[in-house]
C-alpha cells in the first residue's frame, strides 16, 4: 500500500474498490471502509463482477465483466480528462508520458466502454466524476485485479488514474493493493521474489550482487529465478529434479492441478515443510515439520509495510522446528555453513543490507511497529510514500494501455466466464481453517454461484450438484442461485479438495510480466447431473 490502513477510515473521502471482495477476504480494512462511508460521509465507488457486500453502500456499483478492468479504467479517464477534471499542476510538475496515455484512453469513451464492459455509460461518467473531483480519493485493489493475463496492465491503469487526478502522496490517497496473505509483504521485501534480493534490490544489478556476495561469502548467480508458476512448468518439462515447498500448497492454489500433479510426479526429490499434511505433503518424499506463529519469534510485515514483532507463546511441539532453523540445517548440510543464534540475528544482518529497513530493530518495533522506509535510527516510518509527487524513479510514469481481452473466451462448447475467489469462512487453501470444527461446520462445501436465469433455463434448482466444466476437466459442485452475478458468469472458492476448482483453470494464460496466472477468467460450462 503506498498508504495506510487508517486513512481509509479516516483521511479518505472517496475509495474507490476494485477487485476485491473487501469485507470477506480483508473485513477489518473492509470494517474501516464501512465506518468511512456511515459516519464520514466518504464516498464510495465499487468495480467487481459480483454484487458484494459493499456494492449495497456504495454511490456507484460498475458490474463489469471479468477481464475488462483496463477498459473500464481507461473509460473513466476518458470522462475525467475530456470534462477538464485532471489536476495538471500533478500532471506537469510530477509526471511524464501524459500525451502518450491520453492519446490511447481517447478512443474509450463510455459508450465505446460500455459495450465491452457491459457498465452503464453514465455509471462510468458518475464514478469518474466521483472519483476526480472529490479532496482525497484512494484506490482498493486485491487479486481480482492482478489474477489476469493483463494484471500489469491493470495495475499499470490504476496508477495512471490515481496520477491523473494527483491523488498520490496525501493522506487519504493513493493506490492500495490489498495483499493476499498475512505475512506476503513481508516475504517480498525479504527477497521471496526471483528477481530481487531483500528490499527490492535487482539481482541483475552488479553492484547490488556485489554486496550481497561479500556478505554471504559465495558468488552468486546474475540472472533472475523463475516464479512459481515457471517453476512447475520447468519440473514437468523435466528440467527441474528437486522441489523444496515451505508453507504452500501448489496442489490446491495452482492453476491445471492435472499438470500441477504431472509436474511433481516428475521430480526425483519433493520435500514439503508444513505445518499440517497439505494436499501436495501426499507427493513428498520427505515432510519437514514446521511450526505456527504462535510457536516462534520473528517479524511479520503487513499490507502497509508496518513490520510488526512476532513472539512466541508455546514452544514447538512433536519434534517441530521453526522454518529458519530447518532452513539453515538443510543450507549446512547441503555444504553452505548456514548458523544463527535468533531471529533477532538473522533480522539485524538484513536490516544491514536493506536500506528500506536500516533503522529498525527489535527495540524500536515495540507497540505498533514501523512502516517502511525507515532508513535510519532516528527516522519515524513513512505512513505514505510519494510525499509531494516524489517518485523513486523521478516523475511517476504514465503507461499507453490498450484493452486487451482474456485469454480463453466463451464459446458454444464452453459458453460462460467462470471466476474464482474466497469467502469469508475459509482461508486459502484451507489448511488451517478447513481444521477448526465450527467454520467447516458452518460452510462444509464448496458452492458455484448461478444466476437465476441461467439456473432456470437450465432446470438447475438452489443446492443440487451440477457438474462444472472446462477445457481442463470436470468437478462435481454445489449449485448456489444468486442474482449478485451475471446470468453469463459463474463463481466459487478455492478452498475445498472435494471440488478444487483449480483442477479446472487455465495454466496456460499468464501474465507477460508478473508471470501470474488468469484464475479470474475462463470459459466454462455447467451440466445439470
Amino acid at each position: 500500500m503506498t498508504n495506510s490502513i487508517e486513512e481509509l477510515e479516516k483521511d479518505a473521502k472517496c475509495i474507490f474498490v476494485i477487485g476485491s471482495n473487501t469485507t470477506e477476504n480483508h473485513p477489518v480494512i473492509g470494517m474501516k471502509i464501512k465506518k468511512n462511508v456511515l459516519y464520514r460521509g466518504a464516498k464510495l465507488i465499487v468495480a467487481d463482477p459480483r454484487r458484494i457486500d459493499l456494492a449495497e453502500m456504495a454511490d456507484v456499483y460498475m458490474a463489469h465483466l471479468p477481464g475488462t478492468d483496463v477498459a473500464l479504467i481507461n473509460g473513466m479517464m476518458n470522462v475525467i480528462i475530456n470534462e477538464g477534471l485532471v489536476d495538471k499542476e500533478f500532471i506537469d510538475n510530477c509526471t511524464e508520458g501524459y500525451e502518450a496515455m491520453a492519446e490511447v484512453v481517447a478512443k474509450y469513451t463510455p459508450e465505446y466502454v460500455e459495450k465491452i464492459t457491459t457498465v452503464p455509460a453514465e455509471d462510468i461518467r458518475k464514478a469518474a466524476r466521483i472519483y476526480a473531483e472529490s479532496e482525497a480519493a484512494v484506490i482498493c485493489y486485491a487479486m481480482g485485479v492482478t489474477q489476469h493475463s493483463t494484471g500489469t496492465d491493470n495495475v499499470k491503469s490504476i496508477c495512471n488514474l490515481a496520477m491523473l487526478t494527483g491523488n498520490i502522496g496525501r493522506p487519504g490517497t493513493g493506490v492500495d493493493p490489498l495483499r493476499g496473505q498475512n505475512n506476503v509483504q513481508g516475504s517480498c521485501d525479504m527477497g521471496g521474489l526471483p528477481v530481487t534480493y531483500p528490499g527490492y534490490q535487482a539481482v541483475t544489478n552488479e553492484a547490488v550482487r556485489a554486496k550481497f556476495e561479500a556478505a554471504w561469502g559465495v558468488p552468486l548467480p546474475p540472472n533472475n529465478g523463475l516464479t512459481l508458476t515457471e517453476t512447475i512448468n520447468k519440473a514437468h518439462e523435466g528440467q527441474i529434479k528437486a522441489l523444496v515447498v515451505i508453507g504452500e500448497n501448489p496442489m490446491m492454489s495452482d492453476p491445471d492441478l492435472h499438470h500441477v500433479e504431472e509436474a511433481l510426479e516428475k521430480l526425483d526429490f519433493l520435500v514439503v515443510q508444513d505445518i499440517f499434511l497439505t494436499e501436495t505433503a501426499r507427493y513428498a518424499d520427505v515432510v519437514l515439520p514446521g511450526v505456527t506463529f504462535a510457536e516462534k519469534d520473528g517479524t511479520f510485515t503487513n499490507t502497509e509495510r508496518r513490520v510488526q514483532r512476532v513472539r512466541k507463546a508455546i514452544d514447538p511441539i512433536d519434534g517441530a522446528k521453526p522454518d529458519w532453523q530447518i532452513i539453515c540445517e538443510l543450507a549446512t548440510r547441503m555444504g553452505y555453513p548456514m548458523h544463527y543464534n535468533s531471529p533477532e540475528e538473522i533480522f539485524e544482518e538484513m536490516k544491514a543490507l536493506t536500506p528500506s529497513y536500516a533503522g529498525m530493530s527489535y527495540a524500536r518495533l515495540e507497540g505498533r511497529g514501523l512502516q517502511w522506509p525507515c532508513p535510519s535510527a532516528d527516522h519515524p516510518g513513512t505512513p505514505f510514500l510519494h510525499k509531494d509527487g516524489k517518485f523513486t524513479r523521478g516523475k511517476g510514469l504514465f503507461s499507453a494501455i490498450e484493452f486487451k481481452e482474456p485469454r480463453e473466451l466463451p464459446d458454444e462448447e464452453y459458453p460462460l466466464i467462470l471466476t474464482t475467489g474466497r469467502n469469508l469462512y475459509h482461508y486459502h487453501t484451507g489448511t488451517m481453517t478447513r481444521r477448526s470444527v465450527a467454520l467447516d461446520k458452518h460452510v462444509p462445501e464448496a458452492e458455484l454461484e448461478i444466476n437465476p436465469h441461467l439456473a432456470a433455463k437450465m432446470g438447475i434448482r438452489d443446492g443440487e450438484k451440477v457438474r462444472l466444466s472446462t477445457r481442463r476437466g470436470s468437478v462435481e459442485i454445489k449449485a448456489k442461485i444468486t442474482d449478485i452475478l451475471a446470468e453469463n458468469v459463474v463463481f466459487t472458492t478455492f478452498h475445498f479438495h472435494e471440488a478444487a476448482v483449480n483442477w479446472l483453470t487455465n495454466a496456460d494464460s499468464l501474465d507477460p510480466v508478473a508471470k501470474i496466472p488468469e484464475y479470474k477468467v475462463c470459459a466454462a460450462r455447467i451440466d445439470k447431473i
